[in-house]
């Protein structure tokens, strides 16, 4: 008889996204409601009820910002040295909750700053640990689709937030004080999904490991993970705030009744875009999907400089939130994808301190060009650095489909980086 001819095994099935994941991105999506809804209406009480100047509004945003990029350097750090991620993460979203109801009772600048401050504060501890967190929980062969499921859901919070104000706002007749005592439930829902939902990996693999703070130490962290780091730093400089947007609308004379409608076309795509751009990751080289991000930011800029009537303008405000999804979870999956496992707190901290300088000085530039030169121009400047970063996270990030394990360090190198931990634990 002729023999049959051998047949290939079925390919094996992808693993689903595990709970813990989806928990992760409910705590994200009720946290950010609920500072959207206060974020939203802020600015109106300290200027309104309290009497605050811009002055003092831009100090206490800025003051407030920079706190978050700062603290999430050290909280990564500190998740590292503790071998345990859930506590920070629990701080950080706890602190945020408990930060809420000082909103509502505020009678002083003063009070409303210490509450904003707590409020980012909290924000600056859980961002780097529930990012490492979630790519020691998240299976490597699907990580791509697990960071963008939860840049979804935390976006549908930042859509959610502003139109529940709207609503509450409309309901309770302006007032603000009593919406600002609705935004303080969402984030007890978030604390409640930490404490009973979400572990701590069970896995015994991961030791406490505390990372020199010296040029040699950072080294350990690995030349693919610098590579990601620059890239991150363009994508940052071509991306300004989204104030830019509000602030193109206005110029182009949209009425005031309908601005809010920027942030929320924007953040509504960002929102449909990031989860199907992780889960593409997985199969496709994560640089090939990060590039076309910034080609699509390019895109957008392009419009935005152009843009006379309001579906121009909504056009590419659609674009820039699609390439917020094309870019932003796909970072993430890039810096678990390369860092190692032991310093993975350490690299998503030193990753957002890196992006947020970026972030920072990308919007100061703005502002320049908008005040000197032309809004045109602003934009056009975005464009030309967004093709700066395509061309680079083409050039530095690896080539290879997205999905595999995270880069190791070869054995030698990580008893070296064990044995200098050791040291270091001894000289304190």
């Amino acid at each position: 008889m002729t023999p049959r001819p051998a047949t290939a095994p079925p390919p094996e099935p992808q693993p689903r996204i595990p709970r813990t994941i989806w928990a992760l991105g409910f705590v994200s999506l009720f946290t950010d409601l609920g500072s959207e809804m206060v974020h939203g209406l802020l600015p109106l009480l300290m200027a309104g009820t309290l009497g605050a100047s811009a002055l003092v509004i831009g100090l206490v945003e800025g003051a407030a910002e920079a706190l978050v990029l700062v603290t999430k350097v050290f909280s990564g750090y500190v998740s590292d040295a503790m071998g345990r991620r859930k506590p920070l993460v629990l701080l950080g979203y706890g602190l945020a909750a408990l930060a809420k109801p000082l909103f509502p009772l505020a009678d002083s600048i003063a009070t409303v700053t210490t509450a904003r401050l707590l409020d980012r504060f909290g924000k600056g501890i859980r961002g780097a640990p529930r990012d490492a967190l979630l790519g020691d929980l998240a299976p490597p062969s699907i990580r791509g689709a697990c960071f963008g499921l939860r840049q979804s859901m935390d976006t549908a919070g930042a859509v959610l937030g502003p139109l529940a104000a709207v609503a509450l706002l409309w309901v309770f007749a302006d007032d603000i004080r009593t919406v600002l005592w609705f935004a303080v439930l969402p984030g007890l829902v978030s604390v409640a999904l930490l404490l009973t939902v979400v572990p701590e990996p069970g896995d015994g693999g991961r030791r406490p490991a505390r990372l020199p703070i010296t040029r040699e130490g950072m080294a350990h962290l690995g030349t693919a993970f610098w590579g990601v780091v620059a890239v991150g730093a363009l994508v940052s400089l071509a991306r300004f705030s989204e104030a830019f947007l509000v602030l193109r609308a206005a110029e182009r004379g949209m009425p005031l009744t309908f601005i809010p409608l920027v942030l929320v076309v924007m953040s509504g795509a960002y929102m449909l875009s990031a989860y199907p751009a992780g889960r593409l990751s997985d199969k496709l080289p994560r640089a090939a999907v990060l590039a076309t991000g910034m080609a699509v930011l390019v895109g957008a800029n392009i419009v935005l400089a152009l843009a006379q009537g309001y579906a121009m303008l909504f056009a590419g405000i659609a674009l820039w939130g699609l390439h917020m999804g094309l870019t932003q979870g796909i970072l993430a999956s890039l810096v678990a994808d390369v860092a190692p496992a032991e310093f993975r707190g350490t690299a998503f901290g030193v990753f957002s301190l890196v992006s947020g300088a970026g972030l920072l000085a990308a919007s100061a530039l703005a502002g320049l060009l908008w005040d000197t030169v032309s809004p045109a121009t602003t934009f056009a400047a975005g464009a030309v650095i967004a093709v700066v970063a395509t061309l680079a996270a083409l050039r530095l990030l690896p080539s290879k489909a997205g999905g595999t394990a995270p880069t190791a360090q070869r054995p030698e190198a990580a008893a070296k980086s064990r044995r200098d931990s050791d040291r270091d634990v001894s000289r304190r």
